[in-house]
C-alpha cells in the first residue's frame, strides 16, 4: 500500500459501520470531510450482535468470531479508506515550504508568493485592515467628553477625587460631601494647583511654594 502523507491535520470519524475522515487547514481550522464509506463486515457483525442478544448460542459464537477477525481486517480497510480520502482531498491543501504547515488552497495560500498567508500575508488585506484600524483610532481620538465628566477631569490637581466611601466603600457621586449609605463626611484632600503639594484644611497658602490656594 502507498505511504500515507497526512499525519497531523485530520480527524478520524470512523466507526464499526464505516469510514470517514476530516482534513483541516492548520491556519484557519476549516477543511473538508470525506464521504462516508460503509464497511460491509461491520454491518454483518452488527447483525450478528443483534441476533446474539436475541437467540444466543450459535449466533453468539459467530459474533465473537467476527470480533477476533475484525481487528486486522478493519484496520486494513480503514487504511485503504484513509488513503483514498487523502488522495481525493489533498489537492485542496498545500504544504508551506517555510513553516511546513498544511493550509487550505482556497483561503490561506498566497499563490503569488508560493507561501502560506501566515508566512506571506496578503498585502492588500493587511493594508485595508490597518486603514480601518487607523480610521477607528481617529474617530476615538476625536470623541469628546460630556460636561459632567469634564468637570471631574478639571478637578484633578485641585483636590483628590474619591470614588468610594472610606468607611463603608459605597460608591460616591463626584463632589459628594457625605456618604449616601452611612452618612460619613467625605474629607477631600486638597493639593496645590502649582506644585501639587498636599494642603492642610483651611490653608490659604501652599507650604511648599507659597502659592495662594483657591477658596
Amino acid at each position: 500500500m502507498d505511504e500515507i502523507e497526512f499525519t497531523r491535520n485530520y480527524s478520524d470519524r470512523c466507526t464499526d459501520q464505516g469510514f470517514q475522515f476530516e482534513f483541516n487547514c492548520n491556519r484557519c481550522g476549516n477543511g473538508y470531510r470525506s464521504s462516508f464509506q460503509p464497511w460491509v463486515v461491520g454491518a454483518v457483525s452488527g447483525a450478528l450482535d443483534a441476533a446474539s442478544s436475541l437467540f444466543g448460542g450459535v449466533f453468539g459464537q459467530a459474533a465473537n468470531m467476527g470480533e477476533r477477525v475484525r481487528s486486522a481486517t478493519w484496520q486494513q480497510a480503514r487504511d485503504k479508506a484513509f488513503l483514498d480520502a487523502a488522495q481525493k482531498l489533498k489537492p485542496n491543501f498545500v504544504q508551506c515550504p517555510r513553516c511546513s504547515s498544511w493550509v487550505c488552497r482556497k483561503n490561506c495560500w498566497n499563490q503569488a508568493r508560493g507561501l502560506c498567508k501566515g508566512c506571506a500575508p496578503d498585502l492588500a488585506v493587511e493594508i485595508s485592515a490597518q486603514q480601518s484600524a487607523k480610521a477607528i483610532e481617529k474617530v476615538m481620538s476625536g470623541v469628546g467628553v460630556d460636561a459632567e465628566d469634564e468637570a471631574v477631569v478639571n478637578s484633578v490637581g485641585k483636590s483628590k477625587v474619591v470614588a468610594s466611601c472610606p468607611q463603608c466603600s459605597a460608591a460616591l457621586t463626584p463632589g459628594a460631601k457625605f456618604c449616601p449609605e452611612c452618612g460619613a463626611k467625605i474629607q477631600e484632600k486638597k493639593f496645590c494647583a502649582e506644585c501639587g503639594a498636599a494642603l492642610s484644611p483651611g490653608a490659604k497658602f501652599c507650604p511648599e511654594c507659597g502659592t495662594k490656594t483657591a477658596s
